[in-house]
């Protein structure tokens, strides 16, 4: 639960992010009929991702190949997300604003489908992520669980992102990403050790005969995500990133209740 919670938190809150910033920013520049083609954007991108979703949990469901297979394809894609992330960070308004000043100059029509691609691809980008991480846990966990995890991560990105609109100035969003972003790369390592512990009960990977199946699958157990040492991963993926967003918060608080007071 408390992984599927991170990644539609981390996911969830980029796409949040990017929505609100289109959003406010095709308000204040006069571009309001163009907002439709943002709501349309996600509403395609949304369904398209939740049908991946199902489509890869059932064929991971076949094979503990599978099942590796994705583990492995969700650890370079929470890799990928993190660099990503990294590289945008606080300078997520500009790269979303520039964006779409380039789509605003296209003539007739072409604003709208412009606008719809771009929120499109970012918010697709941000659902295959999702959904081909969540798939690779739902062959080893129970599925409330990750219903459960998965609503409780929106709830959770959807507060930061309205939080950040109201008072951005009190969170570093930048430093936050490179706090997540530590955690994302243990859950990362997790998942590559899954994927390894998979591979190990495949009918594939024990006729190349290159390793003792039997031992490297004990020896990988406690890893994986109903493991007690990839539970404390869990544990640490949100309880920490959280914990900072307070802290951050706070502090910011307190500092401006000094300068004021001055």
């Amino acid at each position: 639960m408390f992984e599927t919670l991170m990644i539609t938190f981390r996911e969830g809150l980029e796409a949040f992010l990017i929505i609100a910033i289109a959003i406010a920013y095709l308000t204040k520049t006069g571009g309001q009929k163009l907002i439709p083609s943002v709501r349309n954007a996600c509403y395609v991108a949304i369904v398209g991702c939740v049908i991946l979703g199902v489509v890869l949990a059932r064929i991971g469901g076949l094979t503990p190949f599978w099942e590796g297979t994705l583990a492995l394809t969700a650890a370079i894609l929470v890799i990928s997300c993190t660099v990503h992330m990294l590289k945008m960070g606080k300078h997520m308004k500009r790269e979303i604003t520039g964006a779409i000043d380039k789509a605003i100059a296209n003539p007739g029509n072409g604003a709208k489908v412009a606008i719809f691609a771009f929120v499109l691809l970012m918010i697709g980008r941000e659902g295959l992520e999702a959904a081909t991480m969540i798939a690779s846990l739902a062959q080893s966990n129970d599925s409330s669980h990750l219903v459960i995890g998965g609503i409780m991560g929106l709830i959770v990105a959807g507060s930061v992102a309205w939080a950040w609109s109201k008072y951005g100035h009190r969170v570093n969003l930048g430093l936050f990403f490179q706090v997540t972003a530590v955690f994302m790369v243990l859950f990362s390592i997790q998942l590559l050790i899954y994927a390894f512990h998979e591979y190990t009960e495949s009918v594939e990977f024990y006729n190349l005969g290159i390793i003792d199946n039997a031992y490297w699958h004990a020896a990988t157990e406690d890893w994986g995500p109903e493991g007690r040492i990839g539970a404390w991963i869990s544990y640490s993926l949100v309880l920490v990133p959280l914990g900072f967003l307070i802290y951050s918060f706070l502090t910011s608080k307190n500092s401006a209740k000094l300068v004021s007071s001055n």
